[in-house]
C-alpha cells in the first residue's frame, strides 16, 4: 500500500486580509492539501501549530474520520466555532482535498458521488473587501454601518446598492441571471438599542429596500432577510411580522443566541416567516438538537466554522432526515466557497450555495487558481480534482505573508 504520511503543515495569513487563513498539507507521495478558516486567524495559527501540528505529522493523511474525530472531541472547545473547531475544519478540508486530488476526482466524487448536476445560487448583497479586515469583534465598522451616502466602488457593490435603491439592484441581478438575494437593512438600528426594540420609524426603513424590490420585479425575485444575530425576541418577532407582507424566502439568525431553541421556537409561534439558522453552529449534535425541535426550516452552515467537511456532511445527512434544505455559507474565502459547492453537489438536501457575486469579481480571484462559474443562477457540477482550487503562488509572496511550518 503507497504511503500517504503527512509530513509538513503550513499556514498562510496575510496581513491586509486578516481574517483568513490558509492551511496547507504535504504528504510524502508529493500532493499538497488546501484547507481554509476565517475569523480569528491568529488563534487558529496558534491552535494549528502549538496542539494539532504536532499531533498530525506522521499520520495517515487518508484517516479523515479518525483525525477529524480526534481534532473535534478536545476536552474543552467544542459544540462551538471557536478557534479548535475552525483549526479542525481548515485541516479536515485540506485532508478532502488531498483524497480527491489522490484519487484524481473531485471532493463530491469522493463524498460518494454528486447528486444534482448543478446548484442555485444566491447573491448575498455585500459589497467589496467585506468582512476581509474587521474582526468579530468590531464587525459593524464593515458590515452594519455601511449606507446609501457612501460612494460606490464599482458595479457590484451591493450593499451600498440595496441601501440606495433596492429595486434598481433587483433588476441587476435579474439581468446576469441570479434569482434569489439577500440583503440586511435592519443592522444599523440595533447599535442604537443593543437589539432589544425597534422603533416604528427604523422599522419603516428597514422594509423601504423590501417595499422596491416588490415594486420593480414582483414576485421574479425571491428575496431573504439577514438579521446577523442582533436582535432580541420581541424585536425579532416586530421585524419578522412586518415582513410576512413582502413574502420573503427566509429570516436568518433573527436572534442572538441561535442556538436557544426554546427563544426561536417562541419567535415561530409568532411569525410566519421561515427561520434559517446558523452559520455561527458547529457539530453535529448542536444541529441535531435544533432539527428535532423543528427551530429551523432552512439549515445554514459554515465548513470552515463547523467542523469541516467531515462534520458537515453528517449535519446534511441530519438535515435530509428531518427534511430541512441545507444552504451552505460564503462571504468568508473561497476555499470554504468551494467546500460548501461540493457539499451541495453531494448532498440531496442541498438547496442554495451561497455567493457574493463582489468578491468572485474581485478579491476571490486574486488569491485562487479557479473560481465556480455561474450561468442562469447556477454553478455547474466541478471537474476539477480535489476542492477545487489552489492558492497563487505570488498570495505566499507578498510582502504582508506570514508563513508558519510544522514538520
Amino acid at each position: 500500500m503507497s504511503s500517504s504520511t503527512i509530513k509538513k503543515i503550513r499556514t498562510i495569513r496575510l496581513q491586509g486580509m486578516p481574517n483568513i487563513i490558509w492551511i496547507e498539507i504535504e504528504t510524502d507521495e508529493g500532493l499538497v492539501g488546501l484547507g481554509e478558516a476565517f475569523r480569528g486567524t491568529a488563534a487558529v495559527e496558534g491552535v494549528i501549530h502549538g496542539e494539532l501540528g504536532p499531533w498530525l505529522i506522521g499520520k495517515d493523511s487518508r484517516q479523515i474520520e479518525f483525525i477529524s474525530r480526534t481534532l473535534t472531541t478536545p476536552y474543552v472547545g467544542y459544540h462551538s466555532s471557536g478557534a479548535e473547531v475552525r483549526a479542525a475544519s481548515a485541516i479536515d478540508i485540506a485532508l478532502w482535498d488531498l483524497f480527491g486530488k489522490r484519487l484524481g476526482i473531485p471532493v463530491y466524487e469522493a463524498l460518494g458521488g454528486a447528486a444534482r448536476q448543478s446548484i442555485p445560487v444566491y447573491n448575498t448583497c455585500a459589497g467589496y473587501s467585506f468582512n476581509t479586515s474587521s474582526s468579530a469583534y468590531n464587525a459593524g465598522a464593515s458590515r452594519r454601518k455601511i449606507g446609501a451616502q457612501d460612494e460606490m466602488r464599482g458595479p457590484y457593490d451591493d450593499q451600498i446598492a440595496f441601501n440606495r435603491d433596492a429595486g434598481k439592484l433587483a433588476e441587476d441581478l435579474l439581468s446576469e441571471g441570479y434569482k434569489v438575494m439577500k440583503i440586511w437593512p435592519f443592522d444599523p438600528f440595533a447599535s442604537k438599542v443593543q437589539g432589544n426594540t425597534i422603533s416604528l420609524e427604523d422599522l419603516k426603513a428597514g422594509l423601504e429596500p423590501f417595499r422596491k424590490i416588490r415594486e420593480a420585479v414582483g414576485d421574479r425575485m425571491e428575496v431573504m432577510c439577514e438579521l446577523h444575530s442582533l436582535w432580541s425576541v420581541p424585536a425579532a418577532i416586530r421585524i419578522c411580522k412586518a415582513l410576512e407582507e413582502y413574502n420573503i424566502f427566509w429570516a436568518e439568525d433573527p436572534i442572538c443566541k441561535m442556538d436557544d431553541i426554546q427563544s426561536i421556537n417562541y419567535l415561530r409561534s409568532k411569525i410566519d416567516v421561515p427561520i434559517c439558522g446558523s452559520e455561527t453552529l458547529a457539530g453535529a449534535v448542536t444541529f441535531r438538537q435544533m432539527f428535532a425541535q423543528g427551530t429551523f426550516d432552512y439549515a445554514m452552515l459554515d465548513l470552515g466554522w463547523c467542523g469541516g467537511l467531515t462534520e458537515g456532511r453528517k449535519i446534511a445527512a441530519l438535515a435530509e432526515s428531518y427534511a430541512i434544505p441545507i444552504a451552505p455559507h460564503d462571504c468568508s474565502g473561497p476555499i470554504v466557497l468551494w467546500a460548501g459547492i461540493q457539499l451541495s453537489m453531494h448532498s440531496p438536501a442541498g438547496l442554495f450555495q451561497e455567493v457574493v457575486r463582489a468578491n468572485l469579481a474581485t478579491w476571490y480571484k486574486d488569491l485562487v487558481t479557479d473560481l465556480p462559474v455561474i450561468k442562469d443562477g447556477k454553478i455547474q457540477l466541478p471537474e476539477t480534482p480535489g476542492i477545487g482550487a489552489s492558492l497563487l503562488p505570488e498570495v505566499k509572496q507578498r510582502q504582508d505573508a506570514v508563513i508558519r511550518e510544522t514538520c
